[in-house]
């Protein structure tokens, strides 16, 4: 989804990390066209309605992933530690095999000697030096046997928490798997109405479509550096920001596609917490998760591979790379794409190498 920004945004000055202080002219259109004709359905809307009500359906289809995103995220945090406690178990249970094991050998030991216990043996001895001498090992032996039976009663206890805790963690498995299809079923019914509107639409419409896109980020990203937001921005990448931002410009062109994480295609969140993977730091997979967990910084201070979060919501983010532009993955039907960093509501910038 290319921006009216984009002789902006592919000028020099963004390769030699310059920020710009105003927009230059957009490459299309260069003047505002005229008003759209109005669809001859549905209802006779114009197409700018119909651009706004697309957008709509998309954003709140970008909502749906973030939840989906996140309950997958969730699920499979819950499905290792699932692993972990089995695991901990099996061991749990040879321990108590063995401990079992130690036991029968001394009820043997004792059975050999006639059922005496080792005291009585020990008090009927008529040797001075093997009754010291027996003394001492019947202490040990009795420490060790207290010990033994301590030691078997912890490990049925652990045995039985982790019994309980994996109850727990199923549980909260199953909601996560029943959250992670509603989201699912939410993405699927708002793509595909928007889909629809969209097809309704002579191929002449859809291109104007896009233009009506392109004007809309245009003059949102306008009216954001006519404030004055890129001034005193001049941050430098660090050499792990650098790497982030090299691994996301070179998946420019690659679809869009809700969950993914590459390599053939990305979601918007897919694409930040994959470069900066690439980039050796992991972070939270959703844009919700990396606005909640990930220092934040001013607008003044961003820099490069510092991450955009937009809408208050938080279900968009992009990657600051210099000269007022971001690189992002829009939404289904668009490629991942460079964009002004301004040309949506911009939330809060989080900084993944504070």
């Amino acid at each position: 989804m290319l921006l009216c920004t984009m002789a902006i945004l592919t000028a020099p000055g963004l390769a030699t990390g310059m920020a710009y202080a105003a927009p230059a002219a957009p490459v299309a259109p260069a003047s505002p066209a005229a008003p759209a004709a109005p669809l001859p359905e549905p209802g006779g809307k114009s197409l700018e309605q119909v651009r706004k009500e697309i957008e709509e359906l998309y954003r709140q289809a970008g909502t749906a992933t973030d939840a989906y995103n996140l309950a997958e995220a969730e699920t499979k945090a819950q499905s290792d530690k699932i692993v972990e406690i089995a695991n901990l178990v099996v061991a749990g249970k040879e321990k108590i095999t063995a401990l079992k094991n130690r036991a029968g050998a001394a009820a043997r030991a004792q059975y050999r000697t006639g059922g005496m216990p080792p005291g009585a043996q020990l008090a009927l001895s008529d040797d001075p030096n093997h009754y010291l001498d027996g003394a001492g090992r019947l202490r040990q032996g009795e420490k060790a046997t207290s010990g033994m039976l301590s030691e078997l009663d912890r490990t049925q206890a652990d045995l039985q928490r982790y019994a309980e805790e994996a109850s727990q963690r199923w549980a909260t498995l199953e909601a996560n798997r029943v959250k992670s299809e509603e989201s699912k079923k939410q993405i699927e019914e708002k793509i595909k109405a928007a889909e629809e509107l969209e097809s309704k639409l002579e191929a002449e419409e859809k291109a104007r479509l896009i233009q009506l896109e392109q004007e809309a980020q245009y003059k949102a990203q306008t009216a954001w550096l006519s404030t004055g937001a890129m001034k005193d921005v001049n941050g430098a990448a660090t050499e792990a920001g650098k790497r982030a931002v090299q691994f996301a410009t070179a998946q420019i062109g690659k679809p869009y596609k809700w969950g993914a994480v590459g390599p053939a295609s990305f979601d918007c969140s897919g694409l930040t917490s994959q470069a900066w993977l690439a980039a050796g730091r992991g972070i939270p997979r959703t844009s919700q998760e990396q606005l909640r967990l990930l220092p934040k910084v001013a607008v003044k201070d961003m820099r490069p591979g510092d991450l955009i979060i937009y809408f208050d919501d938080a279900t968009h983010v992009g990657m600051y790379v210099g000269d007022g532009a971001m690189v992002h993955a829009p939404r289904p039907g668009r490629n991942v794409t460079l964009a002004g960093a301004g040309s949506m509501p911009i939330k809060a910038v989080v900084r993944p190498d504070a």
